[in-house]
């Protein structure tokens, strides 16, 4: 239990918001809704519990809904825009499924098309060796894996996303952390809540074929989105682009300490765990 929780401390501190001051935008600008949405409650998924999404963090990032579509892929397609920070599964009728999700680096490297040929329940997670080379005092430790769980950062769920039969390390999957949804973050590929990636698992078989759309494509499709002082996305306006950046700047410092007061944190548990073997 140590050194999962010692990850989760350690990952959260590489995830945390860009621009979190808070876990959210005022309330005066975006109110939160009183109760989660229906589904979005406290779940047991093959034996472990899955907390209930607060409220607050529905916050720009809104709970899965059936919407018309107007893009032009086929039913049964999966379409990110890593862009609006939407996925869509497109369904009969002009309609899809839309979920808020979260980007990483990877997640926006992630261009053209792609199929699910691998999908796992609570998988296991094992960081990259260019994540280990490059982040050893985050990730060496865990080069031989880590199960599936709550602590995982895969999350509930992992879609495995492969072209010409080769796996592109590209992943659609849940998180460690629900306030991350709706913003772009600084580790993983394509992440929804734990409940929206069970939803999202059941209704796909493999073979599902995914779609990532490019700028042009989503500024067309959605609009232009630049980011408010909380890493949120609201509709382009250049008149108020010196403003967010002066806000950005006080939130990012208090970042900064949220940030080192994780690290020493995990650092010090990590030291009493080694101690107490």
């Amino acid at each position: 239990m140590r050194m999962v929780s010692s990850l989760r401390s350690r990952f959260l501190a590489l995830i945390v918001l860009p621009l979190l001051a808070a876990c959210a935008a005022p309330a005066a600008q975006q109110p939160a809704p009183q109760e989660a949405p229906p589904g979005y409650g406290a779940m047991v998924d093959e034996g472990i519990t899955i907390p209930a999404v607060k409220p607050n963090q529905f916050i720009g990032s809104p709970p899965r809904e059936d919407v018309a579509y107007n893009g032009p892929e086929a039913p049964g397609t999966i379409v990110v825009d890593a862009f609006a920070r939407k996925l869509y599964l497109v369904e009969q009728g002009g309609m899809a499924r839309r979920y808020s999700i979260a980007v990483g680096r990877a997640g926006l490297g992630f261009r053209g098309n792609a199929t699910v040929n691998r999908k796992q329940k609570w998988p296991s997670w094992t960081p990259t060796a260019n994540m280990i080379r490059t982040m050893p005092e985050f990730y060496a430790e865990y080069a031989g894996g880590l199960p599936g769980g709550l602590e995982n950062p895969l999350g509930s769920r992992a879609l495995y996303l492969y072209r010409g039969g080769r796996d592109t390390y590209f992943r659609i999957h849940g998180t460690i952390d629900n306030r991350s949804i709706g913003r772009a973050t600084s580790a993983g590929c394509i992440r929804l809540f734990n409940q929206d990636i069970i939803d999202l698992y059941d209704r796909i078989p493999l073979g599902t074929t995914v779609k990532s759309r490019s700028r042009e494509e989503s500024e067309r499709l959605e609009g232009k989105f630049m980011e408010d002082e909380w890493g949120l996305l609201i509709p382009y306006d250049a008149s108020r682009l010196e403003e967010i950046a002066a806000k950005r700047a006080i939130n990012e410092k208090k970042l900064e300490e949220q940030i080192a007061r994780e690290a020493a944190e995990a650092a010090a548990e990590h030291q009493a765990g080694t101690l107490g073997q």
